[in-house]
């Protein structure tokens, strides 16, 4: 998805931030993966907040946002204070995986407000504690959406929720300790060089990643080279081409399925 950089804004009071990034993306960029059906945005506890929500739903979107109790005070009041049954539902599924089987425990309830006053955003809230054959919590977090959940969803709705550690994980991640070299970095350069470099690596990145689910011999080549740290040292290694080498190349076809990048 197309990135938006938190950058210093000319003639605004307040230095740019996460929130502000991510309102500017939704307005220049939301339109064009709308039109290919319903998007669900993910974040974490800083996006579940009244003014980033209604601009999710202004622009037609569902979210699925982290949300603590420490940073949620009201609603969290208003939770524990329902009763349970159809206030607030209960859930509890015993999954087992390998060798080991967990209890997940889900809690949900619709039309929550997320803040105090009148004009409270209604949300749907849903937890999940995850504990083992001993009764020790392994896993505990909660979430607000748009979507209504009953029985039938809740699981999934958390499964979304938790899904988004694969962005840090198979993303960020990789771009930062898998040969990519992306580190955190709090300047622009004199003009734009931090984002224009930035936006090389993940095209960069987006290459490699498309030509690892449709380039047969690109996906011979990493199972021989799993790690991308000693694919890239490889290509580093290989001796410049001479120029009637080059020639050459230029002018043999390319075997089928090669994609020049």
């Amino acid at each position: 998805m197309r990135p938006e950089f938190i950058v210093p804004q000319d003639g605004h009071e307040k230095h740019d931030c996460e929130i502000a990034a991510a309102k500017r993306w939704l307005q220049k960029n939301f339109g064009l993966y709308r039109r290919h059906g319903p998007i669900t945005l993910l974040g974490d506890d800083r996006y579940a907040h009244q003014p980033f929500c209604r601009q999710a739903l202004l622009h037609d979107a569902h979210f699925l946002f982290t949300a603590k109790p420490t940073s949620h005070l009201a609603l969290y009041r208003w939770i524990e204070l329902l009763e349970p049954g159809p206030g607030r539902r209960t859930l509890q599924e015993r999954v087992r995986h390998k060798a080991k089987t967990h209890t997940y425990t889900y809690r949900w309830t619709n039309g929550a407000p997320l803040a105090e006053g009148q004009d409270a955003l209604q949300v749907n809230w849903c937890e999940v504690r995850v504990t083992d054959a001993q009764g020790v919590t392994v896993y505990h977090n909660a979430w607000i959406t748009d979507w209504p959940i009953d029985e039938t969803n809740v699981a999934s709705l958390v499964a979304s929720g938790r899904s988004r550690w694969k962005i840090e994980n198979e993303n960020n991640t990789t771009l930062k300790t898998k040969g990519y070299h992306l580190e955190h970095n709090l300047g622009h350069g004199q003009k734009q060089l931090a984002a224009i470099l930035t936006s090389l690596n993940l095209l960069a990145f987006l290459g490699h990643t498309a030509l690892g689910w449709l380039d047969e011999p690109y996906r011979l080549v990493r199972a021989r080279l799993a790690s991308r740290q000693t694919f890239f040292d490889h290509l580093r290694a290989q001796p410049p081409l001479s120029k009637s080498e080059m020639l050459n190349l230029q002018c043999d076809p390319l075997p089928k399925g090669i994609l020049l990048w």
